[in-house]
């Protein structure tokens, strides 16, 4: 069996690239950093080191390298044998992935097993996105035959990746939880073989849990804990304030995952434990600014903060403590990331009704707008020093 995996970073080497070796695959990394794949290939192995409860050493052997940016004949012939491709580029790289992947259905056989694709992003519906990239780069009666030659499945994944020593080499430092959900429904009866994922019959109730529990606790740690002063998720979460303020957050969330999707409070309480006390961990070197990196995007309208909010206005419940993530947000100051920079220029060129409507997506007259609208000019006045 032989997988194609999309993005050799860390968490694709640490993740998904680990999963899919131990399920048995050839694993072919497919990456454009270019001094990565040289890496890769003049390497025989590297290790993953996990962190937490029942932690151990896994040793990745094995697999191949190829660059996407300089072989693409190398890359697609790679994906016309292959059972599986994967993804863990980041969504918006994905309609980068796609002609990569159109080449290779045309060139796959037409009596050959389907290749199962499937985009392990942190985003709703990934694969759905990538789909849609593919499928528009052909006609659609190409597409008709094109679309028989492969399987498209949504996941969801969870597994903290912290930032890397810069002397660890290809070497991961993860955390030792990790949890891979696929939908099963468009396999039939031959769902791929991978037992470190589990495969589920509605995806939808798994991945909002995951977005609106671990991302939205996550991001809301950093931003609390970057206000607060702190460096590091776990001493963030140690400061009763921010400890609080991420508790208030999720509860809220956590009331619109169990009316929407039928867990029991028992059990989202216990999940929602789990997962803080996950961001505790001190053996996990991760920081503040590296998790709340990149905020314009996590403030977009299915986003962590403003998904559940929006949902939880419209049906008239409190979201008082998500509004208070999102204005620490605001005031993530970071000059080493552009969006933090960018972030920065709209709050102070724009006002803040459109703010709200440009970077957030609610528009005029939602329940959540005014209370948006409130923490936009509370921040844009901050940051103005007024």
């Amino acid at each position: 069996m032989k997988a194609v995996h999309f993005g050799a970073g860390n968490i694709g080497r640490g993740f998904v690239g680990l999963l899919l070796h131990d399920a048995g695959y050839e694993v072919v990394f497919a990456d454009v950093n270019a001094a990565l794949i040289d890496e890769l290939a003049a390497s025989d192995h590297y290790t993953v080191h996990e962190v937490g409860a029942g932690a151990r050493d896994r040793v990745v052997d094995g697999y191949r390298a190829v660059n996407s940016e300089t072989d693409a004949a190398g890359l697609v012939a790679e994906l016309v044998t292959a059972d599986v491709a994967t993804t863990a580029v980041g969504p918006s790289i994905l309609r980068f992935i796609a002609p990569h992947l159109v080449a290779a259905l045309r060139a796959r056989p037409a009596d050959a097993p389907p290749l199962a694709i499937m985009a392990c992003e942190n985003a709703i519906n990934a694969t759905d996105h990538l789909h849609d990239e593919i499928a528009s780069l052909s006609s659609p009666e190409e597409w008709a035959a094109l679309a028989a030659r492969a399987v498209f499945a949504n996941t969801a994944v969870d597994r903290i990746v912290p930032g890397q020593d810069p002397d660890a080499g290809l070497d991961v430092t993860v955390e030792s939880f990790f949890e891979w959900a696929i939908e099963r429904p468009p396999f039939g009866d031959a769902a791929p073989e991978i037992p470190g994922a589990h495969f589920v019959d509605d995806l939808a109730p798994y991945i909002e849990r995951k977005l609106f529990t671990v991302n939205t606790g996550h991001a809301a740690t950093a931003y609390l804990g970057f206000l607060a002063g702190h460096e590091r998720i776990s001493d963030a979460l140690a400061d009763p304030t921010v400890a609080a303020g991420v508790e208030r957050a999720l509860l809220e969330t956590s009331e619109l995952i169990v009316t929407k999707h039928g867990f029991t409070e028992t059990e989202q309480a216990a999940y929602r434990a789990r997962i803080l006390e996950r961001f505790r961990n001190p053996e996990l070197p991760d920081t503040v600014e590296r998790v709340g990196r990149q905020p314009l995007r996590k403030l977009g309208r299915h986003e962590r903060f403003i998904g559940p909010a929006a949902e939880l206005a419209s049906a008239g419940r409190s979201v008082d403590g998500l509004l208070v993530a999102v204005g620490a947000a605001l005031r993530f100051d970071v000059p080493a990331d552009p969006e933090s920079v960018e972030l920065a220029k709209l709050l102070s060129d724009r006002e803040p009704a459109a703010f709200v409507h440009d970077v957030t997506g609610i528009a005029a007259g939602h329940p959540l707008e005014p209370g948006l609208v409130a923490v936009v000019a509370e921040a844009k006045t901050a940051r103005a020093g007024g």
